[in-house]
């Protein structure tokens, strides 16, 4: 019964962390605080190398100390990481800012679905990661609704009321419940720590088909995260957009992410490969659009495809990592797997935000034949485990 009320606290802290209210202004928002798409992307990408350089010692952190305190820990510095947002001007504020959400990630990478993981029931677990994943954008809609209804031009505003929503969400992480066995919390273990993380990084590298499936997932959560976050609002203002419709269309787009509930069913109905080509050739085909249109509702439909992939992908991916777990530290393997997804992400973003310099298209266009090239690799792996499978 304790374990099943993580299931609700975690929800929370996703409805929570979703609300981020300067979301479908966050770009402009930066540009108004004084730098540049290209320093954004700069920005991102330092804060993806951060993580990689964190991984190791919080996956250590996590399995000694349990995954209630680390969630804990990242929940106060994701806090105050939306207060420095909330104040930030210029390149060096935005620059710290993102270096404690790179601390944050790192930390939580694995603990959040671990902690899910281990506190349902097995045959429930894609359910559950799709639910999880749709109270973040539950929180994303309402924090959007707000924002074009009464805040507007007040960026500012949407940042503070950010950080008094991270501020509640910190403390409902005080009520968790641990899930790790009190053994593994307290490091009673033989093998150092430092040598499986080694062991896992080289298994999970000498494993060419594991490391093209992390890189498949890789390409299409940076290309979804790029051109949807970022690049999105670029192309809305060539197409001619106001800020206040920029608002309107992050809802209706933060809308259809909810669609990521039926990722469980539909996987179920068409199967890992067919659903999962649908999902990555449809991203290929949105960013081919975006990259050759100049028409709002068109460029707006493309991104809503996009989104929606990226959506119902999530809770597949959440779900196919935990079940490929092989040792008792889970947090542990899967920040392994985060370390090759995250290598992804460093490239993508220095390749979308060059291109996007020279002209938005080209990104756009980029963004396609990754997803295609992600696309490649997780057909590879999937042919490849059918093989093995007995």
């Amino acid at each position: 019964m304790k374990l099943e009320r993580n299931i609700w606290l975690m929800y929370a802290i996703a409805f929570l962390q979703g609300m981020v209210f300067y979301g479908p202004v966050s770009v402009l928002y930066r540009q108004a605080a004084g730098i540049t798409i290209f320093q954004i992307t700069v920005i991102e990408s330092i804060s993806l190398v951060l993580c990689l350089l964190l991984e190791l010692p919080w996956g250590i952190v996590s399995d000694r100390i349990g995954y209630k305190k680390s969630m804990l820990f990242c929940c106060v510095i994701f806090f105050l990481s939306k207060i420095v947002f909330w104040k930030a001007s210029g390149f060096g504020a935005f620059l710290f800012e993102r270096i404690l959400l790179s601390i944050v990630i790192s930390g939580l990478s694995g603990v959040d679905t671990s902690i899910l993981y281990l506190s349902c029931n097995k045959g429930d677990t894609q359910k559950v990661f799709g639910i999880y994943n749709n109270l973040g954008t539950a929180g994303m809609f309402f924090a959007s609704l707000i924002y074009s209804a009464f805040i507007k031009y007040n960026y500012r505003l949407s940042g503070f009321l950010t950080a008094c929503s991270y501020g509640i969400a910190a403390i409902i992480a005080f009520f968790l419940v641990e899930v790790k066995s009190n053994d593994t919390v307290k490091g009673k273990k033989e093998k150092s720590e430092f040598k499986e993380f080694a062991e896992l990084l080289k298994h999970a590298f000498k494993n060419k088909y594991h490391a093209l499936f992390l890189i498949s997932i890789g390409l299409l959560n940076e290309t979804h995260q790029t051109i949807t976050v970022f690049l999105n609002q670029i192309k809305y203002l060539q197409c001619g957009l106001s800020d206040s419709a920029i608002g309107y269309v992050y809802i209706a787009v933060t809308i259809t992410g909810f669609l990521g509930i039926f990722s469980e069913k539909l996987t179920r109905k068409f199967g890992v490969i067919k659903f999962v080509s649908i999902l990555y050739l449809s991203a290929a085909a949105a960013c081919v659009i975006l990259g050759a249109t100049v028409n709002a509702w068109v460029s707006v439909a493309s991104i809503i495809i996009l989104r929606i992939s990226f959506s119902l992908f999530q809770p597949l991916q959440m779900e196919i990592q935990n079940k490929q777990v092989v040792s008792e530290n889970r947090a542990t393997e899967l920040s392994v797997n985060s370390v090759i997804i995250n290598c992804v992400g460093i490239g993508t973003n220095l390749i979308y935000g060059k291109l996007s310099e020279f002209n938005i298209a080209y990104a756009m266009l980029c963004g396609s034949f990754l997803c295609l090239v992600g696309y490649l690799f997780f057909y590879l792996c999937e042919i490849k485990d059918r093989k093995n499978r007995p």
